[in-house]
C-alpha cells in the first residue's frame, strides 16, 4: 500500500474525551505532556482551517467537561462536541458517526484520552470502514505502560498508523516557509520551551 501524506486538505480531526476527570486516569504519560500534546493538535486544526470532531463522554459525571482551552481554541466545534452517554466506541453513537461523515474526509486523525479505551475502538472501526487513520499516541495515553502498549500494538495489527504530535504536525505543515508552516512552528517552539 502506497502512503499518501496527510494534509489540511485531506484529513479531519477527531478529539475524543480530552475531560479534566478522565485526563487523572492516564499514568502512562505525564498529564501535562498528554495535555500540550493535545492542545498543540487542536492549535493546528484551527491554524490549518482542518475541520474538527470533539466528543466527550458523560460530563456531568466523573469524567468532568472537556479542557477549557479547547473551547478557547475551537469554540465553534466546543459548541457542536457530541455528547455521549456512556457509549463506549465513539462510532457507535450516531451524532458522532454523522459527524465525522460529515467532515467529506477519508483521511482521519485521531487523538483520544485514554488509547486502551476511548482511542482503540473508533480508530478499529474507521479503518475497517475503509477510512485511513493516524492515531496520535502521545496525546492520549493508558491507566499503565502495559495496557497502553497493548492498546497501540493491537491499533497498529488492525491497520491504524500510529504517529506522535510533532511528527503529525511538520506531516501537516509540509513547509514551514508558508503562512501557516511559521505559525505551526511558533505552536512547536511554544510548546517545546513550556
Amino acid at each position: 500500500m502506497t502512503y499518501e501524506r496527510f494534509t489540511a486538505d485531506n484529513a479531519a480531526m477527531l478529539l475524543i474525551d480530552h475531560q479534566v476527570g478522565t485526563m487523572g486516569w492516564v499514568k502512562s504519560i505525564p498529564f501535562e505532556e498528554m495535555k500540550r500534546n493535545a492542545l498543540m493538535l487542536a492549535q493546528t486544526a484551527h491554524i490549518l482551517k482542518m475541520p474538527v470532531v470533539l466528543t466527550s463522554s458523560m460530563e456531568e459525571y466523573a469524567q468532568g467537561p472537556l479542557l477549557s482551552e479547547l473551547e478557547t481554541i475551537l469554540p465553534t466545534e466546543f459548541a457542536a462536541r457530541v455528547k455521549r452517554f456512556g457509549i463506549v466506541n465513539a462510532m457507535d453513537d450516531e451524532n458522532f458517526a454523522a459527524a465525522v461523515k460529515a467532515t467529506g474526509r477519508k483521511k482521519l486523525i485521531i487523538a483520544g484520552v485514554t488509547n486502551d479505551v476511548c482511542t482503540v475502538y473508533p480508530a478499529l472501526s474507521l479503518v475497517r470502514d475503509g477510512f485511513d487513520v493516524q492515531v496520535v499516541a502521545d496525546a492520549g495515553g493508558s491507566p499503565t505502560q502495559m495496557a497502553d502498549d497493548i492498546s497501540l500494538r493491537r491499533m497498529q495489527h488492525g491497520g491504524v498508523t500510529l504517529t506522535s504530535t510533532n511528527q503529525l504536525i511538520a506531516e501537516l505543515a509540509g513547509s514551514w516557509t508558508t503562512p501557516e508552516g511559521g505559525q505551526l512552528v511558533q505552536v512547536l517552539m511554544t510548546a517545546l520551551q513550556g
